[in-house]
């Protein structure tokens, strides 16, 4: 009777630090699986170069599950760093906010309605063309084409992987911008560019008239209808495709662009801003012959 009695005593006690051992393997897996899941919440975003080329090995997995070929995505991410430049200019926003007699004065200077004008001649013949086959007048796509990058003289130095990979790691429109990184792979995965063209501005816009890359899959066409369009040395083809963004945006032919009038809305498609919008249609309306208030185009 004794004996058994040990024997149960020996039995209770391998059980009691059986149990014991497994609540410190329920405990420690429990708490492993807050340490990852909260890595992994962080690894979504930061706000600084830390984590960011645990964020860039995590995305270009990513970009390969998304059927971006690794040939793509090591020639287009391999040297891609945290740009503390872009995260500076992306903060630096306020001029969207000036009242638009200020905001319009700086941009539409007497040096670019002179070449604005000098523009118009150039490009006669294939802004007529595109005219004729979008419906967007030549003065719209001048105002334009002179706002964005000095009518091409300013498109931009800035890496454009570089400027999206900080972008979509930053937290304010990380999101966002994944997306257009994405995308940007994509460009270069169809054959349209190799990714040391790709240069442009600090938020990831390439070209003449500064597209974004879902932008540049979406709207870029080739003026003479062939098939790759070229946004960066080709002005015309930069023309063809703002008009082909434009129409796509609901832009109607023969109607007037100022605010109030039925072709506005299409201008805040191309930048949301109403202070930006606006300055456009007034470029134009001056490009077009209007007087400083309006007036018969």
């Amino acid at each position: 009777m004794q004996a058994k009695a040990v024997r149960r005593e020996k039995r209770g006690t391998l059980a009691r630090r059986a149990q014991a051992a497994l609540r410190t393997v329920t405990l420690c897996g429990a708490a492993a699986a807050m340490l990852g899941a909260a890595h992994a919440q962080t690894a979504t975003c930061g706000d600084s170069a830390d984590g960011f080329d645990d964020w860039l090995a995590d995305f270009k997995q990513e970009a390969e599950t998304a059927g971006v070929a690794p040939s793509v995505i090591e020639s287009a991410l391999a040297d891609v760093a945290y740009d503390d430049a872009v995260i500076a200019q992306d903060r630096r926003q306020g001029s969207f906010h000036q009242d638009f007699a200020k905001f319009a004065a700086k941009r539409v200077t007497a040096y670019r309605l002179k070449k604005g004008r000098t523009m118009l001649l150039s490009y006669a013949e294939p802004l007529d063309r595109i005219e004729r086959r979008y419906g967007v007048p030549a003065p719209v796509l001048v105002a334009i084409w002179g706002l964005e990058t000095e009518f091409g003289a300013g498109s931009g130095t800035v890496p454009t992987f570089n400027a999206l990979a900080t972008l979509a790691y930053d937290c304010r429109r990380s999101e966002k911008f994944r997306e257009e990184l994405l995308d940007a792979l994509k460009i270069v995965q169809r054959g349209d560019l190799e990714p040391s063209q790709m240069r442009g501005a600090w938020a990831g816009e390439i070209g003449q008239t500064q597209f974004l890359p879902s932008t540049y899959l979406k709207y870029a066409v080739r003026a003479d209808g062939g098939a790759v369009a070229d946004l960066i040395d080709d002005p015309e083809d930069a023309l063809a495709s703002t008009a082909n963004f434009l129409r796509a945006k609901g832009w109607k032919r023969g109607a007037g662009w100022d605010e109030g009038e039925p072709n506005f809305a299409a201008l805040q498609e191309w930048n949301s801003a109403p202070v930006y919008a606006k300055t456009i249609a007034y470029f134009a309306d001056r490009l077009a012959g209007a007087g400083e208030n309006g007036g018969e185009r």
